[in-house]
């Protein structure tokens, strides 16, 4: 993660190379953000995230090679400590969740203005999570369906639920352990048991899946940091 007087640095993959160009000229443009490197296919993604280690990695769904999904399961799969947005055209059910299910930070559509793209590459460098509010609003929806409601899901701690609302808020690992005066370290390992117990992959994923259990209140607007 970049420290505050650093850029935040990014790489952007897509196989447009007219895309990828529109998309560096705005996230560049009157923001901390550096681009430090393009891809126009997922393999290439891959092997210029292991190099350059970015803060943040943009990616299209559907590329060349490995599609978005696959190259976030790999990025995942190694622990490399990179958020990962997702921005693309696609608003599909099976897309939204299979990229939430990989591991990614955030899904954004190409419809976002350049404003809403910029402050989603600013959330998952911070360790929040990105959803487009349409994504948000389907996703909750589809979660909510009586046949996705899971029954035997693991009662969460009190210490956990804690953790899972704050998460629900926008607040970073290291704002939640100030916020209950615990370590990163032990908020990291509260997360991993509440990935667990709600069988999620991601923060994002979590969330919403509390949210439709009714273990915490619907987060779709921005997040509260009163």
């Amino acid at each position: 993660m970049a420290e505050t007087n650093q850029p935040i640095r990014v790489i952007l993959a897509d196989d447009h190379a007219v895309v990828r160009q529109g998309i560096r000229q705005f996230l560049e443009t009157g923001s901390n953000i550096a681009v430090v490197a393009e891809a126009s296919d997922g393999m290439e993604a891959v092997q210029l995230i292991r190099e350059h280690r970015p803060d943040v990695a943009v990616l299209d769904i559907q590329m060349p090679g490995q599609s978005g999904i696959e190259v976030t399961r790999t990025l995942r799969a190694e622990r490399f400590p990179v958020g990962i947005l997702i921005l693309t055209a696609f608003d599909d059910e099976p897309y939204i969740r299979a990229v939430l299910q990989a591991g990614a930070n955030g899904y954004v559509l190409k419809t976002a203005d350049a404003q809403e793209i910029v402050e989603a590459v600013q959330a998952v460098n911070e360790g929040k999570s990105a959803l487009d509010p349409t994504i948000a609003r389907k996703l909750l929806s589809q979660l909510a369906r009586p046949e996705a409601v899971m029954t035997s899901v693991e009662p969460l701690t009190e210490r956990e639920l804690e953790v899972l609302r704050l998460a629900a808020k926008g607040y970073t690992n290291k704002a939640i352990g100030a916020q209950l005066s615990i370590s990163d370290r032990t908020v990291q390992g509260h997360l991993a048991k509440i990935y667990d117990k709600l069988h999620s992959a991601s923060r994002t994923e979590a969330v919403m899946r509390g949210v439709t259990l009714g273990l915490i209140p619907p987060v779709l607007d921005e997040a509260d940091h009163s």
